[in-house]
């Protein structure tokens, strides 16, 4: 298991662009968008910036979904069709471990996106570290390992590794409008923040954006969560093809 990990993490090295581009580029966005856009930094009726909880928030969802619909299947197709998966189901070690390897490697990427607009929002923009830092890590793990499926079972449907990016990006699209992401989701209209609901990344970023907040995230947010993990993970075993 270990010489997989160190393997796999070596390969994932090599592709240093989609590794910057998935670490650096909700890094910029908030600065950026925190720089340039006033309304950002003022602090609403409530007392609350933008980028105290909202933004940040925000672009921890990108990360996590850039690795879900993206990196993941691509990834996982791309060496089903190169023949991987089959070659290694001949010997001692399951593919299966490898399909670990990948999960781990990926929340860690995922786990140093946040931890660096954690950093940038508080440094730059004096942004107050995650008010319920305990709950946020729980919420945090929670929903990567919920997004993380659903990659899983793109990997699955993906023909090859050519088409598994485009259909990532027609299921990222919608998950992040649907977490907040253009329209927040407290100005939401009703029947819109209802889909939102039960889309996963919606009660995600609200639970999300609770525990930054300080706030005890919804006991509802974090069962459709859960239940989006057990859901996506089942249909994963049960599609997922290792040729």
């Amino acid at each position: 298991m270990t010489k997989i990990l160190v393997l796999e993490t070596r390969l994932y090295l090599r592709d240093w662009p989609s590794l910057l581009f998935t670490i650096g580029l909700p890094v910029g966005l908030l600065l950026v968008l925190g720089l340039s856009i006033p309304v950002m930094t003022q602090a609403g009726e409530s007392g609350e910036r933008m980028v105290d909880a909202q933004l940040p928030t925000m672009m921890t969802l990108l990360a996590l979904l850039t690795l879900s619909c993206s990196i993941v299947p691509a990834v996982l197709t791309t060496y089903r069709e190169r023949g991987v998966l089959r070659r290694m189901s001949t010997t001692p070690v399951h593919p299966a471990r490898l399909l670990g390897v990948q999960l781990l490697i990926n929340l860690v990427v995922g786990v140093v996106s946040a931890a660096l607009l954690i950093l940038a929002a508080t440094v730059v923009f004096g942004a107050p570290l995650p008010g319920r830092p305990v709950v946020f890590v729980l919420v945090f793990l929670l929903g990567s390992a919920a997004l993380l499926a659903i990659g899983l079972v793109i990997a699955a449907l993906a023909p090859n590794g050519k088409t598994a990016p485009g259909i990532g990006t027609v299921v990222m699209f919608p998950l992040m409008f649907l977490g907040g992401m253009w329209v927040p989701r407290d100005v939401m209209p009703d029947a819109l923040r209802a889909v939102s609901d039960f889309s996963v990344a919606g009660p995600f970023a609200q639970a999300l954006k609770d525990a930054w907040a300080g706030q005890s995230p919804e006991l509802g947010h974090l069962a459709v969560v859960a239940a989006g993990l057990v859901i996506f993970g089942g249909l994963a075993v049960w599609l997922f093809r290792w040729e």
